[in-house]
């Protein structure tokens, strides 16, 4: 039995009938390019005077995008996805504020138009050590849809601290030397104001300095060679109490017993 010369014909019309299933590629991300510029301000007069080392990062978790420093003072970067990057500028002299920049997907056209569709970029100013939606104000982007956005420079960059200069005025402003200053104007000016004092008056502050129990600690009121810590009461000088003895016609208080005969 021989097999007909239309088998193999048939076989392969049967194969090109059945449904086909083809692995669906993965349709690739959409991609932009994104350039800052650094414009002309007061602590940058000219941006050409920057270090030829001058370049920009682009980061994000698991990406990183460096530009270089053109000629035209722009950092260009190309072939960047969708997501939400930081920006920063590296320059050895001096110090810009970062970017926070979110890359979209493409913008909606209409049907009717046929145009390109763009990717929707957006920046802010950002500052490091806070929140990530902690965002500043936003940088508008020049130039339409594919313009560039600005970068602020802050100001040079301070490595050392400048050394203070000798001041007479500082050393008066030191706390010790004014405590000195003080007790050096009442040591000197003490004894002139008791010199103008009127003589009741002097002799009534002799006197209450003898009663001072401060004062037999310097010496004041002591006989020659007496020890002036002898008659001095620690506690009740503490205690806001004078150290003269109680008087004597004082009623006695205490619950001793009565002497004499009845």
């Amino acid at each position: 039995m021989h097999l007909p010369r239309t088998l193999p014909a048939l076989l392969l019309g049967a194969l090109t009938h059945l449904p086909q299933t083809t692995a669906s590629k993965p349709k690739p991300a959409p991609q932009t390019t994104l350039t800052l510029w650094i414009p002309s301000s007061q602590q940058l007069p000219s941006p050409h005077a920057l270090p030829a080392t001058t370049h920009a990062t682009l980061t994000s978790l698991g990406a990183l995008h460096d530009a270089a420093l053109t000629a035209a003072g722009t950092f260009a970067f190309r072939n960047v996805t969708p997501g939400s990057y930081l920006a920063d500028v590296h320059c050895a002299t001096l110090a810009f504020a970062p970017l926070r920049v979110d890359v979209g997907g493409p913008a909606p056209v209409s049907p009717g138009e046929g145009s390109v569709p763009v990717t929707v970029v957006r920046a802010w100013e950002t500052y490091r050590g806070n929140d990530w939606n902690n965002m500043g104000a936003e940088v508008p982007r020049s130039g339409g849809e594919g313009g560039r956005f600005a970068v602020r420079a802050l100001g040079p960059k301070e490595y050392f601290t400048e050394r203070g200069s000798f001041s007479i005025l500082g050393i008066l402003k030191n706390p010790m030397i004014l405590m000195g200053l003080v007790s050096m104007v009442l040591f000197v000016g003490m004894p002139k104001l008791v010199e103008n004092m009127d003589p009741e008056m002097r002799a009534e502050w002799e006197e209450q300095q003898k009663k001072n129990p401060m004062g037999s600690l310097m010496g004041g009121g002591q006989a020659p060679g007496a020890n002036p810590m002898g008659n001095f009461d620690m506690a009740a000088y503490l205690a806001g109490q004078g150290s003269g003895k109680k008087d004597e016609g004082e009623p006695n208080t205490g619950g001793g017993k009565k002497s004499g005969k009845r």
